[in-house]
């Protein structure tokens, strides 16, 4: 079955407010500069200052106008966590346009976040949960906000349930990062579904960026001399397999579609469209695992993370 093509069009975003988790590099720098060429104000949430001060530079060399400020955010630390939301809470500004992108993958050995939990399951999920959380009140003081959460193809691993979601008993990167990814998915759904009952005024949805060359992938070592052997493996096909991998521009189109598009909807999930969602140009609806239409399924995973991260959303 062909999927539709979905046409792109940045509108005008002069006035608007985004929030860009992990946006010094990779999907959220090519986020933050979009956004800013069509007149955002883009706050980038990162770990490193001088990382933020340099993709600041590089994106006013392209548009000296941009509206860029960095806020501090480590999201394997739900204190950090809720000290952005606490500074962007004090600022009061109303918050349109929520990206959820930054994230970790695949460390070789099991890490933990400063709260105990498995570094990609803590850091790329109940980071962002607590994140737009503690931003809710922000978000629901816009006219029309929406919360964008990336997911990955890793999301579509088969068997991935959350019973061990912590990796306590068994840690696999591939798999405890699709475990982490899926439950972002699922976040993206049942947030929408709760924003349309509750009356909370905002549009949530989930894109994936299929296959794009970014840090992610390029050689993170986690502390080792040299990058590991799946990132000397991955930048191989960089080389001998080219048409199976997207520019950081052609990536961010879905996650881009999610956000400004006037035609995208909430609950939907997005990617590329090409060959297995992989490649390919343009943006189309991604196909979305088992455990995502299941109301049941993403209720307990939002009470689960409601009860490790102790943030809790309006009934």
């Amino acid at each position: 079955m062909v999927k539709p093509a979905l046409t792109l069009e940045v509108p005008d975003l002069s006035g608007r407010f985004a929030v860009v988790t992990g946006a010094n590099s990779g999907l959220g720098f090519g986020l933050a500069r979009n956004l800013a060429a069509a007149g955002a104000d883009v706050v980038m949430a990162i770990r490193s200052k001088a990382k933020g001060e340099t993709a600041i530079a590089a994106i006013r060399r392209e548009l000296p106008a941009a509206k860029l400020s960095i806020r501090a955010l480590d999201l394997s630390s739900l204190q950090s966590v809720a000290a952005l939301g606490d500074e962007l809470g004090a600022a009061g500004r109303p918050i349109d346009i929520l990206i959820n992108n930054a994230g970790v993958m695949t460390p070789p050995q099991r890490q933990q976040t400063d709260d105990g939990f498995e570094l990609q399951f803590g850091a790329n999920h109940l980071g962002h949960f607590a994140l737009t959380g503690h931003l809710l009140p922000l978000l629901r003081a816009a006219e029309s906000a929406r919360v964008v959460t990336v997911s990955s193809l890793a999301a579509t691993q088969p068997q991935l349930d959350f019973r061990d979601a912590n990796a306590e008993h068994a840690y696999k990167p591939m798999r405890s990062y699709g475990i982490a990814k899926l439950a972002q998915l699922m976040f993206a759904v049942e947030l929408d579904r709760r924003s349309r009952l509750g009356g909370w005024g905002l549009m949530s949805n989930a894109a994936h960026p299929g296959l794009t060359k970014t840090n992610l992938l390029s050689g993170a070592s986690y502390g080792r001399d040299k990058p590991t052997l799946q990132a000397r493996f991955t930048q191989l096909t960089w080389r001998l397999l080219p048409f199976m991998w997207l520019d950081v521009d052609e990536g961010i189109k879905p996650t881009l579609y999610a956000a400004v598009s006037p035609d995208a909807e909430g609950a939907r999930y997005y990617g590329p469209r090409g060959f297995y969602e992989t490649a390919g140009g343009g943006v189309t609806f991604a196909g979305v695992p088992r455990l995502t239409r299941s109301e049941t399924e993403t209720n307990e995973l939002w009470q689960l993370s409601e009860r490790l991260t102790g943030v809790t959303y309006p009934n």
